[in-house]
């Protein structure tokens, strides 16, 4: 039996943190308060489509989402968009360059910093992490490489965090965590799988790639990323918040369901929540203009490279540890067919807010969102997000 689109997108595209309608409407009225645009030529043979983007943003604020800010662009034309409120206090209409917090597309950034180093001959790729941090990754996972940190072939668990829900996670929003302690504590337990046999994703890969970026560079992940990445780029509006819970500057409030003190359920405002156990795997605060600028920077070549740069778009031949299906992810980016044609990107997911950044392999189309969504941590893909993404690129392709 055929499986849903929703159900396809959410086991294998992981490109969008979304669930939503397979078919769109052909065209709807911005919500109110919002804005949405579009600026196509007419010659173009594919132009975006821009109605249906109207449509997937259309009716903010919802129980899905609270916001709506998206960015496509590319050789094939570009649409600007925006939907929500600010907030439900004021339900002023959203701010369009306001930051939110981009979580696991942060990933990205840390990717692309460790292959210039990689380039530059301080790290090699096929080198066991614990040659470079003895002290910190034990014999246990001693055969683990740099690559499969970043492909997620490693097969080191997940780091034990306490609480079990959205509600307990809430309540120790402000404990700030040590990314060390986090490596000790996920290569304390079992390896769930020999490295480079599976694929699994989490953060913990990533947790140690920031730490290797710290220890070969003798500087904070932070500092490098700003000085390889940001700087260059002119990403002025995209930082790392550290131990301050806060997004500084112009925002947008987020918003997630959860019991709330009377005992009944609702939205709670958890614009502010600490992000330290995200480190160098989902950290990053930005807006849709910094990232937009950063995908198209990315994919031309002018951040990562040369040969290296093809890392992020080589999947590995292993196999999901959970589904079995193919693996996903790359050194960075993950993959899936969207209207006939490859798409990579990536997503990430904090408490108030959804993000992505994605692109045809050579920039024809690209797409960043921040979607103020309700849910961000759900199992099912945000429906708000999902529409974006099928307006955008089109339906799941076999």
């Amino acid at each position: 039996m055929r499986k849903p689109t929703r159900t396809l997108l959410a086991a294998a595209l992981v490109l969008g943190v979304a669930g939503g309608p397979a078919v769109l409407p052909a065209a709807a009225a911005p919500a109110p308060g919002g804005t949405a645009g579009a600026a196509v030529p007419a010659a173009v043979p594919d132009p975006v489509p821009a109605a249906a983007l109207e449509a997937a943003i259309a009716g903010l604020p919802s129980k899905d989402a609270t916001a709506a800010l998206v960015r496509v662009g590319g050789t094939e034309g570009a649409w600007r968009g925006s939907a929500g409120v600010h907030d439900l206090r004021t339900r002023r209409p959203a701010d369009p360059g306001g930051r939110f917090r981009a979580g696991s597309v942060t990933k990205v950034f840390t990717a692309a910093v460790v292959l210039q180093l990689a380039s530059e001959g301080r790290i090699d790729l096929d080198r066991p992490v614990r040659g470079y941090l003895p002290e910190l990754i034990p014999a246990a996972y001693g055969g683990v490489t740099v690559r499969q940190l970043l492909n997620h072939t490693h097969g080191i668990p997940a780091a034990e965090l306490p609480g079990e829900t959205v509600e307990e996670w809430y309540a120790r929003r402000f404990v700030t965590y040590d990314p060390r302690e986090l490596v000790r504590s996920a290569t304390a337990r079992p390896r769930e799988f020999a490295p480079g046999e599976r694929q699994h994703y989490l953060n913990i890969g990533y947790t140690i790639a920031g730490l290797l970026v710290e220890r070969v560079t003798g500087d904070a992940y932070a500092h490098q990323v700003e000085e390889r990445v940001l700087r260059p780029l002119g990403l002025r509006d995209t930082y790392f918040p550290g131990d301050s819970p806060r997004i500084e500057g112009r925002h947008n409030h987020g918003y997630q369901w959860m019991r709330l003190d009377d005992g009944t359920t609702g939205l709670r405002d958890v614009t502010v929540w600490g992000t330290t156990d995200g480190f160098a795997a989902g950290d990053l605060i930005s807006t849709t203009a910094d990232l937009e600028r950063f995908t198209r920077a990315l994919f031309a070549g002018r951040v990562v490279r040369g040969p290296l740069l093809e890392e992020m778009f080589t999947l590995p031949k292993v196999t999901d540890f959970g589904s079995g299906a193919p693996a996903a992810y790359s050194v960075g980016l993950s993959m899936k067919k969207l209207g006939g044609r490859e798409v990579w990107g990536k997503t990430g997911g904090r408490w108030g807010c959804n993000a992505a950044i994605a692109s045809t392999r050579h920039g024809e189309r690209t797409l960043v969102y921040g979607v103020h969504s309700t849910d961000a941590k759900g199992q099912d893909m945000n429906k708000v997000a999902m529409g974006i993404m099928l307006a955008t690129y089109g339906p799941p392709s076999r």
